[in-house]
């Protein structure tokens, strides 16, 4: 069984933010796969996905925290820089943190641990909505 569609995610505001619920809301078809797996894409050059820390949002603050001062806006030495300061930086944090997750689905739930969660990198000061297309396969 092959199952693809786009998400929609709500915009958020620059930094790191937990979006499995988000996710799952919109993918309620997990519930009947019992082997399987979740494969997201994130359709921007200025966010990202990963896969971190669920429990504690002091996380997502130190992520961006580190981000902001490892890819730091207006350097000097950046060409692309007509869309804002916060372009280009969006894209090195993109890069940096990849576009894509593969994630495995057993009896009806994603199989994640115990402090795992999906995040959206919004790199962007302005985002706006984000696309994500999700790829189910399993039994």
């Amino acid at each position: 069984m092959w199952q693809q569609r786009t998400l929609q995610l709500a915009p958020k505001t620059k930094g790191f933010h937990l979006i499995t619920r988000e996710v799952l809301d919109q993918l309620p078809e997990i519930a009947d796969i019992q082997t399987g797996l979740l494969h997201l894409f994130i359709q921007h050059t200025s966010a990202s996905l990963s896969l971190n820390e669920n429990a504690d949002p002091s996380v997502r603050g130190d992520m961006e925290r580190h981000f902001r001062h490892a890819v730091p806006e207006n350097a000097p030495y950046y060409e692309h820089t007509m869309e804002g300061p916060d372009d280009m930086p969006a894209h090195i944090r993109s890069v940096m943190l990849g576009e894509s997750l593969s994630l495995p689905i057993g009896q009806g739930q994603l199989l994640l641990g115990t402090w795992q969660g999906i995040y959206l990198g919004e790199h962007r000061n302005n985002g706006g909505a984000r696309r994500v297309v999700a790829t189910l396969n399993g039994d």
